[in-house]
C-alpha cells in the first residue's frame, strides 16, 4: 500500500505522556497533538501569533524531519519500530530556554552523543521510505542560504539540517526581533522552570503525521529498547 501523496511523516522526540514538560510545552504552544485539542495559552501579549508556526508541528524535538512517504505507512512504521528496538533509553541532559538564532527554544545544556546517534539512526533507518524532494522543495530549502555541507546533506537526505548539521531543539516561537526576544524570554523561563528541574530520560520516539496543511498529530509512540 502506498501512502497518500499529501501525507507527511516525521520522527520526533516528545516527553512521555506523564511528564510535566509535555504539559508545559503543549500549553505554551496552545495545542495537544496527541488528542488534537486546542489549549489555553499563557497570558502573554501576542503569544498566539508568535507561536503560530511551531503550533502546527506540535511541541517536539526533530529526529527525522518531515518527509513524504514513497512506501506505505506500515513499512515506515516497521522501520521506525526497528530503530527504537535497537536503541536503549538514555539520560537527557538538563534543558534550558535559549535564543537559537532568533528563535526561542529549549536546548540541552551539555553535549549528548546519544541524542546525536538517535537522530542519525532515525534519518538513515527511514531514508528508503522517503519520497525524493521535488525541485520546488529543494528551491525552498536553498532560499535560506545553505553552506556546502548543508547542500550535500540536502541532496543526500532531503534536508540540510541533519547528521553533522543537526541540533537538538524544541522550538517555542517564530523568529523574533531583539525586543521581542527580550520581552518573551523571562516569561518562557518562568513557564518552564518547574518542569525543567525534573531529570528525565529519552525512552521513546514518536511518529507524527500531517495530511495536507493540517497540523501534525502523534500517530504512534515507540518505546526504546522494547
Amino acid at each position: 500500500m502506498t501512502a497518500p501523496p499529501t501525507l507527511r511523516a516525521a520522527l520526533y522526540w516528545v516527553p512521555s505522556q506523564s511528564d510535566t514538560l509535555l504539559t508545559a510545552g503543549n500549553i505554551w504552544l496552545g495545542r495537544d497533538p496527541e488528542h488534537a485539542v486546542a489549549l489555553t495559552q499563557p497570558a502573554i501579549e501576542n503569544i498566539a501569533e508568535i507561536t503560530a508556526s511551531p503550533r502546527v508541528y506540535g511541541f517536539h524535538a526533530t529526529l527525522r524531519p518531515p518527509m513524504r512517504l514513497a512506501t506505505g505507512w506500515p513499512e515506515f512504521l516497521a522501520a521506525a519500530a526497528l530503530i527504537a528496538r535497537w536503541i536503549e533509553p538514555f539520560d537527557l541532559p538538563p534543558l534550558a530556554v535559549t535564543d537559537l538564532g532568533g528563535f526561542l527554544a529549549l536546548r540541552e545544556t551539555s553535549p549528548c552523543a546519544a541524542l546525536q546517534a538517535l537522530a542519525d539512526a532515525c534519518v538513515v533507518g527511514t531514508d528508503r521510505h522517503r519520497l525524493a524532494a521535488s525541485p520546488a522543495e529543494l528551491a525552498r530549502r536553498r532560499a535560506a542560504g545553505l553552506t556546502a555541507a548543508q547542500e550535500e546533506l540536502l541532496l543526500r537526505w532531503g534536508y540540510p539540517y541533519v547528521m553533522g548539521c543537526w541540533r537538538f531543539h524544541m522550538t517555542l516561537s517564530r523568529r523574533l526581533g531583539a525586543p521581542e526576544m527580550a520581552r518573551l524570554r523571562a516569561p518562557a523561563e518562568a513557564h518552564f522552570a518547574s518542569a525543567l528541574k525534573v531529570p528525565r530520560k529519552v525512552s521513546e520516539i514518536a511518529l507524527f503525521t500531517q495530511r495536507g496543511d493540517d497540523p501534525f498529530l502523534i500517530a504512534e509512540r515507540l518505546k526504546l529498547g522494547a
